[in-house]
């Protein structure tokens, strides 16, 4: 007489099952690096008009084109436009933040999931006043005065939002709404990776605040990476 007999696995290699089950088996990397022709003008000095004894205790520059020494541009939002998989952007295992500190949005730009709530934290103890703009999402405006340290918002549908303070004319910054996994932000190198991205050829899009929007084909290989290195125009 035959018993049918049920092996027990330990705990361990259940998760390592379950992670590889999560993971697609024919995908690479996308890495690069974005930089800029030419020689960037160095920042210009940006001039404090309000709040002199708290957004006065640092210089303040003007950051919308931030290039390194070896011609990389930082700040450049690169992504996937045309997944296959219809993979979500998973949620961040907190909340994002958009902090008003030093009269400046920290960070200034950064990307985000959809539909997942953002604290706007006012870390200056003085009024602002939170100013979004997107084609997506509508508009969100709405005052911060001291006592408030935290607001909750959230960005349903993919998008590059804009987030400016109505009270100091120079704070500017962007939130990068993502729809998917492949997104990537470049660093102070211009460097970036996205990765775990399924083998096949995508449009690749190069997003930057100044710059402009350019893209271009790739082509992920099943295991391993392709270099998408961009350069932009100088201007």
């Amino acid at each position: 007489m035959k018993t049918n007999r049920i092996l027990a696995l330990p705990a361990s290699a259940l998760l390592a099952l379950a992670a590889l089950a999560s993971s697609p088996l024919l995908a690479g990397e996308i890495v690069g690096k974005v930089k800029f022709a030419g020689n960037a003008p160095p920042p210009a000095k940006v001039a404090v008009t309000k709040d002199q004894a708290v957004c006065g205790k640092v210089e303040h520059v003007e950051e919308s084109l931030l290039v390194g020494p070896d011609k990389g541009v930082k700040n450049v939002v690169v992504n996937v436009t045309d997944p296959k998989d219809n993979k979500p952007m998973p949620a961040c295992s907190k909340d994002p933040v958009v902090d008003q500190n030093g009269c400046k949005f920290v960070p200034r730009i950064q990307i985000v999931p959809a539909g997942q709530n953002i604290d706007i934290v006012n870390s200056d103890g003085i009024l602002h006043n939170i100013h979004t703009r997107s084609k997506a999402n509508g508009e969100f405006n709405k005052a911060q005065p001291k006592f408030l340290k935290t607001m909750k918002q959230k960005f349903d549908k993919p998008d590059v939002v804009s987030v400016k303070c109505d009270v100091h004319s120079w704070m500017s910054g962007y939130i990068v709404v993502a729809g998917n996994p492949y997104y990537a932000l470049s660093d102070a190198a211009g460097t970036f990776k996205i990765a775990d991205v399924p083998a096949g050829t995508y449009t690749l899009q190069y997003w930057h605040e100044k710059l402009g929007t350019q893209t271009r084909q790739v082509s992920v290989p099943a295991t391993g990476s392709v270099t998408a290195d961009f350069e932009y125009a100088a201007k």
